[in-house]
């Protein structure tokens, strides 16, 4: 795939030469970088190009976009801070710090953040007056193991993994040991009750709710301890799963981590790890089939949909995070 050569200015040994901020460079509509494998693939924006939009991070993750305020989060879990970004104007800041190594994030239907915090091993919620509620840190009387990806379901249950990557050293988190299994958890805010709803993941990873939350998309990136590269599909009723198969898993050597629905049913998950002409995001149908890939410089970690019409996908690339205007919504 010659013409994707153009992302990466090699020097000997594999470095990276990353670009500056704005348009990637060589950038000519329509982007090259965004790639249709299928004519279902209507989501490209024909003069519409990756951007870069902010940079200088050791692993971004957990993007979510509040429409209310026309702005980004986003987790940089190592430097143990979350990170703003004004849609208007591009303004970069620090919107707290420290943030107990947080990963994923998400809004609640009240339009409040509901945050896992990889060392304080525990899901929060920040009120609107900034205060911060501990909404679960244990199950069964025992510590969460480390709390990663969430979403929240119409009902106003929260749903999130527990894989214990913030628990395997002191680069997102600190060193302990696992007193639960790697579960993936439904916390009923209503009655405050916390249940277990798969229990057979080796690290359950990433999540996402069909557009009618009648389906449940889960990654298992299991493969970084000997597992698994997939996400399984679990149909959803009355607060719980069955089903479980797999719905894709052509990832090795690399692996999906955080994925999102649009308005269609599309499944749009991160790609990275392996071939580094991989880097970025994918798209399945709702049955399963790839119809696109939408290219980047960088291991992609997580992504979201937002902007004022929430027709821009955000993505949360390694030391950086890009954004895309797409012909479709979430």
């Amino acid at each position: 795939m010659d013409h994707f050569n153009m992302l990466r200015d090699r020097e000997p040994f594999g470095k990276i030469h990353l670009p500056p901020l704005g348009p990637l460079p060589a950038t000519r509509y329509p982007d090259a970088r965004i790639e249709s494998l299928d004519p279902r693939f209507t989501a490209r924006q024909g003069n519409a190009a990756i951007e870069r939009i902010a940079t200088g991070f050791h692993w971004a993750e957990g993007p979510v976009y509040f429409p209310d305020g026309g702005y980004l989060l986003w987790s940089d879990i190592p430097n143990n801070r979350i990170l703003r970004w004004l849609e208007d104007d591009g303004h970069v800041s620090v919107f707290r710090a420290p943030s107990n190594h947080t990963n994923g994030n998400t809004r609640d239907r009240q339009g409040r953040l509901i945050s896992c915090e990889h060392d304080s091993r525990r899901v929060t919620r920040t009120e609107v007056d900034g205060r911060i509620s501990v909404l679960v840190d244990s199950y069964q009387n025992k510590p969460l193991n480390a709390p990663n990806d969430i979403v929240v379901a119409s009902d106003g249950a929260i749903w999130f993994t527990d894989p214990g990557y913030g628990i395997d050293g002191p680069y997102e988190g600190h060193m302990a040991a696992a007193e639960l299994p790697r579960n993936v958890y439904r916390l009923d805010c209503h009655s405050g009750i916390l249940n277990v709803v798969a229990d057979d993941f080796v690290r359950p990873n990433g999540l996402a709710f069909s557009p009618d939350e009648t389906r449940l998309y889960i990654v298992d990136s299991g493969i970084s301890h000997g597992g698994p590269a997939h996400i399984r599909v679990f149909d959803v009723q009355d607060g719980k799963l069955s089903g479980g198969g797999i719905f894709a898993d052509d990832f090795k050597p690399g692996l999906t981590d955080g994925l999102r629905t649009d308005a269609a049913g599309n499944v749009w998950c991160s790609m990275g790890w392996g071939n580094p002409e991989e880097d970025g995001v994918r798209c399945y149908t709702p049955e399963g089939h790839l119809i696109g890939k939408v290219h980047l410089p960088e291991t992609c970690a997580n992504l979201c949909f937002g902007g004022k019409k929430g027709n821009r996908l955000f993505m949360t690339a390694s030391t950086s995070v890009y954004a895309l205007y797409l012909n479709i919504t979430a």
